[in-house]
């Protein structure tokens, strides 16, 4: 009776992380979709439509720069006072900037203020999305059975691909039923408004989880470090370095299929936008099955070593990918599979995988800073820039590909490394436990 209790316990505790994930990476990846396709021409008007794209992207990326600071300021009180209260917070601080962005008037209505109110508005985005995600995969990973804890650690991570497929696919519906000048004019603000409805929902089931066992256990103790932060800095130094390492490959992959490539598709291979939004979408959807997939793998081969393959894998299928794209023709099954198989499939070799990768970096009193700062902070480089940077290797490249192409695989091989060095990490660290635990001669 008490097992099935903790069983009914856990389960609710992943739907809860799943749900709110899921809601957060909505309103997240809503504002990335839009900003090639609407902010450039809205809210940032220019000569050059390379300039206005990139100062749309720009806004993209202060979102991912706010991300850490929202996971230093609620990862460390969620150290000190719970994770459960700190996830009800930034799910409403999410849902409410979303929904303002909805309703912010264009630059010919309020000129530059326009800009500067998206800009704040991004900015809370990005401080509520920094303290959610290492929140909503902690308390997965800390309810789980130990031998599990791969497993239901990326069931959270699905938040991720549902929210970008309902992303992609609201905006895609949009297009579709509206005409271009309907959809410039406000049928892009419905998927933001949207966003309030979700809120409730997602916060009414929040409301309803206990706080972490681990983290109850360390309160109960009284061992909760005064400053998490500083204590994560001084007692784990390569541990955040190989982390931040390790997810480049996730930051890049993920902002060239699911970002950048929307607009690419539309504007350098003459392919409609609901059609790269439904090859986008078609991919989310795909990877919510390969996600847990890939989680259970590595409970039973290793984190590491499933990490490993996975970085290598997405990082040369970037060629193959954008060379069947540029050579579809037109053709949507050709286009389809050219996202799908590498984003749908290789990608979730790595994103399951990380969530749980991440959390034995760090021990429960660190564990929310921890594992928000190395996740979120390595973010500014792997994923805010990544459209602007694929915007200017494309240009570079005379319009081809073949540039971001070189940039994916690189950041697959350092991805690679890192994932090597922190197995590294984990062997020594058994070791010297067995070490300790052994009898005295």
């Amino acid at each position: 009776m008490a097992h099935h209790a903790e069983r009914s316990q856990v389960r609710r505790v992943v739907i809860s992380s799943v749900i709110g994930a899921t809601i957060e990476w909505y309103d997240f990846f809503l504002y990335g979709v839009v900003a090639g396709i609407v902010f450039n021409k809205l809210y940032f008007p220019a000569g050059d439509p390379l300039v206005s794209t990139l100062l749309a992207y720009a806004t993209f990326a202060v979102g991912f720069i706010a991300r850490p600071l929202g996971g230093v300021i609620f990862g460390h009180f969620g150290d000190r006072i719970g994770r459960k209260s700190m996830l009800i917070l930034t799910l409403m601080i999410m849902g409410v900037s979303t929904v303002l962005i909805g309703l912010v008037p264009t630059y010919d209505r309020i000129g530059l203020w326009a800009p500067v109110a998206l800009l704040l508005l991004r900015v809370a985005q990005g401080i509520g999305l920094g303290g959610e995600w290492g929140g909503a995969v902690l308390m997965a990973y800390e309810f789980a059975p130990q031998k599990e804890r791969g497993f239901y650690a990326s069931i959270p991570q699905m938040g991720l691909s549902i929210g970008l497929c309902l992303a992609s696919g609201v905006v895609a519906l949009l297009s579709a039923l509206l005409t271009d000048a309907q959809f410039m004019a406000w049928g892009w603000r419905v998927g933001f408004l949207l966003s309030g409805l979700m809120v409730f929902v997602g916060l009414y089931i929040r409301l309803n989880v206990k706080e972490s066992p681990e983290f109850a256990e360390v309160k109960r103790r009284n061992r909760q470090t005064d400053l998490p932060f500083a204590d994560m800095m001084r007692r784990y130094p390569g541990n955040i370095l190989k982390g931040m390492g390790a997810r480049y490959i996730d930051g890049v992959f993920f902002n060239v299929f699911g970002v950048f490539v929307i607009s690419w598709l539309t504007q350098s291979v003459n392919v409609s936008r609901g059609q790269a939004l439904g090859g986008v979408m078609a991919a989310a959807i795909i990877m919510c099955f390969f996600i847990p997939y890939f989680g259970r793998m590595s409970d039973r081969l290793g984190r590491t070593r499933v990490y490993f393959w996975g970085a290598i894998v997405s990082g040369i299928s970037a060629f193959p990918a954008f060379w069947l794209m540029m050579g579809s023709g037109g053709d949507p099954l050709v286009l389809w599979l050219s996202i799908i198989i590498p984003f749908g499939i290789f990608y979730a070799a790595v994103y399951g995988p990380e969530a749980a990768l991440f959390c034995e970096l760090f021990d429960t009193r660190v564990r929310y800073t921890g594992i928000s700062f190395v996740y979120q902070f390595s973010g500014i480089f792997a994923s805010g820039i990544t459209p602007m940077i694929a915007t200017v290797l494309v240009r570079a490249g005379d319009g081809s590909p073949w540039y971001v192409c070189g940039y994916v695989l690189f950041s697959g091989l350092v991805s690679a490394w890192c994932a090597k060095a922190i197995q590294s990490h984990i062997v020594r660290n058994q070791q010297a436990a067995a070490y300790t635990a052994a009898p005295p001669a």
